[in-house]
C-alpha cells in the first residue's frame, strides 16, 4: 500500500509552523476534523504531536484517500482515525449524520479555499456553525489578500494561474471570508503570519 503514498513538498514545508499555532488555539481535547486533508501528510504529523486530541482526516477525491489511508499504515497512531469522505458542499456533512466521538471541538482547513469554489467557503463556514460547540475553534490557513492587498509579490501570478486552471478559484479577500464566519457565528480570534506569505486565520464559536 505505500505505494498510494503521495508527497506534496509543499506540505513537508508548512508543517511545523502550522502545527506551531495548532499547539497554541486547539481545544485541549475532543476530535478535530481536517477537511481537505490531500496526501494525509498533516494527519500523521499533527496527530501524535497534538494528542489526546483526535484527528478526523476527510477527502472528497479516493485517490488522496487512498494516499491518507496509506500514510496511516506508514506510521499508524491511537489519535489518528481512517479518512472519510466530505465534499464540503454536501449538506448535512457525514460526521453529522454520524457524529464523531468524541464530539468535534475543532475544524482545521488548509489549502482549500482559494482552490474550490467561494460557494465551498460559504459551505465550510455554514456547517462549522452547525457542528461547532461555543468556544469551538476553526483554523484556516492559506494565501489571502488583505484590504485588497496581495501579500508578496508572487500572488498575482499565482492568482492567475489557479484562474486559468478554474475561473471560480482564486485568491480570497480576507474580509470576505470573515465575513462568511462572523455570519455563522464564529469571532475572529486572530492571524499568524506564516512562511511564503500565508496566513494562519483562526476564529471561534461564540
Amino acid at each position: 500500500m505505500s505505494e498510494q503514498r503521495l508527497t506534496w513538498d509543499a506540505t513537508a514545508r508548512n508543517r511545523e509552523p502550522i502545527l506551531a499555532v495548532l499547539r497554541d488555539v486547539l481545544p485541549p481535547s475532543g476530535t478535530v476534523l481536517e477537511i481537505a486533508s490531500g496526501t494525509g501528510q498533516h494527519a500523521v504529523h499533527f496527530a501524535p504531536a497534538l494528542a489526546p486530541r483526535v484527528w478526523q482526516p476527510s477527502e472528497p477525491d479516493a485517490s488522496l484517500r487512498a494516499s491518507i489511508a496509506a500514510w496511516i499504515e506508514a506510521e499508524p497512531s491511537p489519535w489518528l482515525r481512517q479518512p472519510i469522505a466530505l465534499d464540503v458542499r454536501e449538506s448535512p456533512w457525514p460526521v453529522e449524520r454520524a457524529p464523531c466521538e468524541p464530539p468535534i471541538s475543532a475544524i482545521v482547513n488548509i489549502n482549500m479555499i482559494h482552490i474550490a469554489p467561494w460557494e465551498a467557503c460559504v459551505s465550510l463556514m455554514a456547517a462549522a456553525g452547525r457542528l461547532l460547540p461555543a468556544g469551538g475553534v476553526l483554523f484556516l490557513y492559506g494565501p489571502y489578500k488583505v484590504d485588497g492587498q496581495w501579500r508578496t509579490a508572487n500572488d498575482p501570478a499565482f492568482d492567475e494561474s489557479l484562474k486559468q486552471r478554474n475561473p471560480s478559484w482564486g485568491l480570497r479577500e480576507l474580509t470576505d471570508v470573515t465575513d462568511e464566519a462572523l455570519a455563522n457565528g464564529f469571532i475572529l480570534v486572530r492571524t499568524v503570519d506564516m512562511p511564503a506569505g500565508n496566513l494562519s486565520v483562526v476564529f471561534r464559536k461564540d
